[in-house]
C-alpha cells in the first residue's frame, strides 16, 4: 500500500479533492453592506481554487449570531446571491468549497446585536476576550442565559442557513463547534453551568451541537456536513474539565450522524499544540470518515501525519492569506511570503487579492 501524499486527490463523500490540503476558514472582516460578501470575495477564493477544499469565512446563521463588525451572514437573499458569485468564481477554477456556519454566542458586543440586546449563551457567564467592533477591539459584552424554549429556534437557524449555503452554490457546509463559540459554549462546563437539559452530563452539553448537527445533515446531507472541533483550545477564555470523556462522547456521537468529516483544531488555536494533554489520535480512531488534522502544520508534520494515518487531510490557515498559491509552494519547496498584519483585518484589496503567486512575483 502506497503512502498518501500531500498532493494525491482524495474523494471526500460525493466530492473528488484535486489533492488532500485544505484552506482553513479565515475571518477577514470585510462583508459589505447587508453583510454580503465583497466584491472582491470571489477573487480572494478563485485565487486559493488550488486547494482542495476550500471553506470559507465563519458566516453567522442570523443576526442574533453576530460577534465581530463586517463578517458575512447567510440567511437573506442578497447574502445568498453575493456568496453565489464567489461559489461560481471557486467552481469555474475547478476548486471545492464549503462554508463554516457559526453562532458566536456570548463573545459578542451589544453594538452588534438586534436592538442592542445582550449577547446569548448556555449560562450568564461573560467571557474574558475581546471582539473587533466600532473599528477596534472592545471587550465584549455582558451575556443572557438563553430559555429552554429559545433552542430549537437557534437549531432551526443552522439548517436554514445550511439549505441557504446549497441554494448558494456551496459544496457543504461546515458547523463551527469550536474555538468557544456558541456550540462550543454548552459542550464546556467552563461556560454551562445549566441544570437542565442541555447542562450537567458530557451527555447533555453535548445536546445542542448534536441537534444542531442532526437537523442540517437531514436538510442538505451527511455527506455534506462537517464539524469542526477544539477539544483543549483555551480560544475566547472557554474550558472543559474533562476534554477527553467529553470529545470522545461527541466524536463517537458525530459518528454515527454520519458526517462527512471531523475538523480538529489539535492543540491552542493559533497556538502551541501541546497546551493541555490530549490523545488526539484516539479521537482520529473513533471517527470511520475523514479526519482533517489543522493547528501549526507544515509541509513534515503534515506528510508525516498522513503517513502514520492520523490524518486524511490537513488544513492551513494563515500562510493561505499570503499566498494564494500555498500548495504550488509547499510542492516545489519555494518559499512561503509573510502576510501584512495590518490589513489582515477589515478594509479592501489591499493584504486580500493583491498578494501575488509565485509566478506573478517573478514577472
Amino acid at each position: 500500500m502506497s503512502t498518501p501524499s500531500l498532493f494525491e486527490s482524495y474523494d471526500l463523500g460525493p466530492l473528488t479533492l484535486a489533492n488532500r490540503v485544505v484552506m482553513a476558514p479565515l475571518t477577514r472582516n470585510r462583508a459589505g453592506a447587508g453583510l454580503v460578501p465583497s466584491a472582491h470575495a470571489a477573487t480572494y477564493y478563485a485565487q486559493r481554487a488550488s486547494a482542495g477544499l476550500l471553506i470559507a469565512e465563519a458566516t453567522q446563521v442570523s443576526p442574533q449570531a453576530q460577534g465581530y463588525q463586517d463578517t458575512p451572514g447567510l440567511y437573506t437573499q442578497a447574502q445568498i446571491d453575493g456568496w453565489r458569485q464567489v461559489t461560481d468564481a471557486v467552481h469555474a477554477q475547478q476548486g471545492r468549497i464549503f462554508v463554516q456556519l457559526w453562532h458566536v454566542g456570548r463573545v459578542s458586543h451589544v453594538d452588534l446585536q438586534p436592538g442592542g440586546a445582550a449577547p446569548v449563551a448556555p449560562s450568564a457567564i461573560r467571557a474574558k476576550t475581546k471582539v473587533f467592533v466600532n473599528n477596534a477591539f472592545n471587550d465584549v459584552s455582558e451575556p443572557r442565559a438563553l430559555a429552554l424554549d429559545e433552542l430549537p429556534g437557534i437549531v432551526n437557524d443552522f439548517r436554514q442557513a445550511a439549505a441557504n449555503a446549497i441554494a448558494a452554490g456551496f459544496d457543504g457546509v461546515e458547523i463551527h463547534g469550536a474555538n468557544g463559540y456558541l456550540l462550543e459554549q454548552f459542550v464546556k462546563d467552563g461556560a454551562n453551568v445549566r441544570t437542565d437539559a442541555y447542562g450537567g452530563s458530557v451527555e447533555n452539553r453535548a445536546r445542542l451541537l448534536l441537534e444542531v448537527v442532526s437537523a442540517v445533515a437531514d436538510e442538505i446531507g451527511a455527506d455534506r456536513t462537517g464539524v469542526r472541533i477544539s477539544p483543549v483550545s483555551p480560544a475566547n477564555g472557554i474550558t472543559c474539565s474533562d476534554p477527553q470523556a467529553q470529545y470522545a462522547y461527541i466524536v463517537d456521537e458525530l459518528d454515527k450522524l454520519g458526517v462527512v468529516y471531523l475538523h480538529v483544531i489539535e492543540g491552542a488555536t493559533g497556538g502551541a499544540r501541546d497546551v493541555a494533554p490530549f490523545d488526539f489520535a484516539a479521537l482520529r480512531g473513533r471517527f470511520s470518515r475523514t479526519y482533517i488534522a489543522n493547528n501549526g502544520y507544515d509541509l513534515a508534520l503534515a506528510e508525516a501525519q498522513l503517513k502514520a494515518g492520523n490524518a486524511d487531510l490537513v488544513a492551513f490557515g494563515r500562510p493561505f492569506i499570503a499566498n494564494p498559491d500555498l500548495v504550488a509552494r509547499l510542492q516545489h519547496g519555494a518559499p512561503l511570503a509573510a502576510l501584512n498584519q495590518a490589513t489582515l483585518y477589515g478594509g479592501g484589496a489591499e493584504g486580500y487579492t493583491d498578494y501575488p503567486s509565485l509566478a506573478e512575483a517573478a514577472v
